[in-house]
């Protein structure tokens, strides 16, 4: 017997992240996040499935157990606990901490093994701030999502010794170096790190190297200073680095780049498939390109599904895997030539695949490992979609994705949700972040998503459709597919709700003032005010600068300078830790609203991050979907 999935639900969530595939291509750990009631918390520990099948089995107990990654010689997992390095024997018994607070006072970061197994690289702060201490800002990256005030503190590349325990850093200055990619033969470290002489301001980053040895020379750069950079890996014959950037700062597609130790232009590898590489992290699908033999394997994103590809000497081809499933991590045991992957489909939120690396991706069939959705949610089906394009009147196709119930009888009420980014998209498979959609689907409602344009996986084209012009370019692909749902008689015109978190938050926003069809409409994580957005938000220079581009168009792009035209009841869900779409932005928006007369409602959830609805506490992440489907249902029943 089977049932619809409620917003109660989500404290049996089971999610598997971060799969790491032992050398043999045998063993696949990962990390598994359950929900903690008692504690109000996400829980997450170590976990194994073998690649003969059987059960899935716990390897740690957690509470805070992420990141596992194989010893070369497969005979140990390094793992965080808590924020520092542990070390845990592949053939059983107790993880022993290898940094620990008095060596690494700040923690440590995600463990990347030496190619001899001796040693283990991290990116983590250069201190620990005191939460007292005052703060000290000299320039910007002076905060972040997530971590809240850093000041002048940086991240660094640090080594440990696996025996000894002894930790070395290994950079230092002002620029925040990210994850570290050991040389094939063990003598230097590749990172990303900003670049440029006015590289807070411009956000440009590059490949930098530096020697491991004590007395090294000082990290060099290898990249070009007006690029970007994100994660970088070593080619295996240690000739060149293997960069996920763009060889020019602004918003646009990631590509694959093949980039010279002697610092000669990167050559592009990706750029014919005209789709955004997406490397993964924290709220992004996608992984970490990797080698097999002298193939690269990497995710990119395509009409929304991130999906699993390969370039060679031979170009580009893609994996086959089934139709709208989407790929959230990977690890590749390239002697074994196999791949574990985290794959998302219609019926289950994430599940360990392990798939066979072909020569040619020919004949390979993904084999499912695990059933964290059958086990923790029983009998659950999840509501069906179906695919729709729209074409809006200047010729755009916008994708859409349609959710109801079978049976729901036409003209019931509809909500339709803006995703964020703006250069996300809509994946069209099972997400755990969206509760509210299965039960208000439940309900008899139906569920529009949109890519509109600046959705990512329709070409870098429409990529950039709406820089410069937030709002404006892509208003009709929201108002327009609506509009046709009403004229087919499937939806109530008085019974439309409008809601969207982050980018889709600031377009809910915009959308109440352009448009009167909404006639209630929740905005979560929201940008209201370009403007002060620019001087208090991590990101907002980036936005300001090259999403916007002319600082001029500020004003007028923001939802707060068209205020006055509101009408529609307006429910506001904002993270109180939000240091991406500050607070203020959702302050602001309610006091414009509630001192004109217009029906809202605040609703601060202390502190939550930006990233709270996908990862905050589950009593948080329960309450937005709640108030979220209270009072859309309140404000359009007849």
């Amino acid at each position: 017997m089977t049932r619809a999935l409620t917003i109660e639900d989500l404290y049996r969530f089971e999610i598997p992240s971060d799969p790491s595939l032992s050398p043999d291509g045998d063993r696949v750990a990962y990390t598994l996040t359950t929900q903690d009631a008692a504690n109000d918390r996400a829980h997450s520990s170590i976990w194994e499935v073998r690649a003969a099948g059987g059960p899935a089995r716990r390897l740690t107990r957690g509470p805070a157990d992420t990141a596992p990654r194989w010893s070369p010689d497969g005979t140990q997992l390094a793992f965080l606990r808590a924020g520092q390095l542990h070390l845990l024997p592949a053939d059983g018994g107790e993880a022993v901490a290898l940094t620990t607070a008095v060596r690494c006072p700040a923690g440590a970061g995600i463990p990347v093994w030496s190619p001899d197994g001796t040693r283990i690289a991290f990116s983590g702060p250069s201190a620990r701030r005191e939460d007292t201490a005052p703060v000290v800002i000299d320039g910007l990256g002076w905060k972040a999502d997530g971590a809240g005030l850093l000041g002048r503190i940086r991240t660094q590349v640090f080594v440990v010794d696996v025996d000894s325990g002894e930790v070395r850093r290994l950079t230092g200055g002002n620029p925040h170096a990210g994850q570290p990619a050991w040389s094939p033969d063990g003598t230097r470290l590749a990172y990303p790190a900003q670049s440029g002489p006015d590289r807070d301001l411009a956000g440009a980053s590059a490949a930098h190297v530096v020697g491991v040895a004590a007395g090294s020379p000082a990290p060099r750069r290898v990249g070009p200073a007006t690029g970007i950079a994100g994660a970088v890996s070593w080619y295996p014959d240690g000739s060149a680095l293997l960069v996920v950037g763009r060889t020019s700062a602004g918003v646009g597609h990631l590509e694959l780049l093949r980039q010279p130790l002697d610092g000669a232009a990167p050559v592009p590898l990706s750029a014919a498939l005209d789709r955004n590489v997406l490397p993964g992290g924290p709220g992004c699908p996608g992984a970490l390109p990797q080698f097999h033999g002298d193939t690269i394997v990497f995710c990119a994103r395509d009409g929304g599904a991130t999906r699993f590809y390969r370039v060679d000497a031979a170009g580009i081809g893609e994996y086959p895997l089934p139709a709208g499933n989407g790929v959230s991590g990977c690890s590749v045991a390239g002697r074994a030539g196999r791949a574990a992957l985290v794959v998302s489909d219609t019926s289950s939120f994430a599940e360990i695949e392990l798939l066979a690396l072909g020569p040619d991706g020919a004949g390979t069939e993904p084999v499912r490992l695990t059933a964290h959705m059958s086990r923790s949610l029983p009998g659950i089906a999840l509501h069906p979609f179906t695919e729709r394009l729209f074409t809006v009147s200047d010729g755009t196709a916008v994708r859409g994705m349609i959710t109801r119930a079978p049976g729901t009888a036409p003209g019931g009420p509809l909500l339709v949700d803006v995703h964020g980014g703006p250069h996300n998209a809509w994946a069209p498979h099972a997400a755990p972040a969206y509760p509210h959609h299965q039960e208000l689907v439940s309900r008899g409602w139906t569920v529009l998503t949109l890519d509109i344009r600046g959705s990512d996986g329709y070409g870098e084209d429409f990529y950039r459709a709406a820089v410069g012009a937030w709002g404006e370019a892509d208003e009709q692909d929201v108002l327009e597919p609506v509009a046709t749902l009403i004229a087919e008689g499937l939806v109530d015109p008085a019974r439309i709700a409008l809601t969207g978190y982050s980018y889709g938050g600031y377009l809910s926003c915009w959308l109440s003032a352009r448009s009167g069809l909404f006639a209630t409409v929740v905005a979560g994580g929201a940008v209201v005010d370009l403007t002060t957005m620019a001087g208090t938000s991590a990101e907002g220079r980036l936005i300001a600068t090259q999403e916007i581009g002319d600082p001029d168009r500020l004003p007028a792009l923001s939802p707060i300078s068209h205020a006055d035209a509101v009408r529609a009841p307006t429910l506001i869900l904002h993270g109180g830790a939000d240091d991406t779409c500050p607070a203020g932005q959702a302050e602001q928006w309610f006091h414009a609203l509630y001192t004109r007369g217009v029906p809202a409602q605040l609703v601060l959830y202390p502190g939550s991050s930006h990233l709270f609805p996908l990862n905050g506490r589950p009593s948080h992440r329960e309450d937005y979907s709640r108030r979220l489907v209270d009072w859309v249902t309140a404000h359009t029943d007849r």
